[in-house]
């Protein structure tokens, strides 16, 4: 039978960070998050599980989170700022909705074929890369009806 993978707050441990209960409950948010949130998002998200834990903690938190690489920071071009995700397993992309801020995450063999190729082309061994991609969807009006295209570059 396959073992679960480790919780973050398990992870923590196995590296002999401190787990305060106010740490285990933002690593819990933080694990269990489907989106990749703020600092202030996952404020408001560990206050309302505790009260007692402070924007500054958050703060602190996800720095020493970062700095043990158990988390990724994002600084996605959005109004945002920083977002949060916890240190995936396997590679993947994010696509952002330039209009709603929803990020998706996506793996695509064929970009990662393309991005080995140019790598080697220009003389390189790609050791690694993020690749963000901004749109919107679709079916979304547009909001320049004179203009063919959305993009701002």
């Amino acid at each position: 039978m396959p073992t679960a993978e480790p919780t973050l707050e398990e992870q923590c441990a196995a590296r002999g960070i401190r787990m305060t209960g106010q740490r285990r409950v933002i690593a819990r948010i933080l694990q269990d998050s489907a989106d990749h949130p703020d600092v202030e998002e996952l404020f408001a998200r560990a206050s309302a599980v505790d009260p007692n834990i402070s924007l500054s903690t958050v703060y602190r938190t996800v720095n020493l989170f970062e700095e043990a690489g158990l988390i990724e920071k994002h600084d996605f071009k959005d109004s945002h700022g920083a977002r949060f995700e916890q240190a995936p397993g396997t590679h993947h992309d994010h696509l952002i909705d330039i209009r709603t801020g929803k990020v998706i995450e996506f793996s695509n063999s064929e970009i990662e074929a393309i991005q080995e190729a140019v790598a080697k082309k220009l003389g390189y061994r790609l050791v690694d890369h993020r690749l963000e991609l901004y749109g919107v969807p679709l079916d979304a009006p547009s909001r320049n009806p004179d203009k063919n295209s959305d993009r701002s570059r």
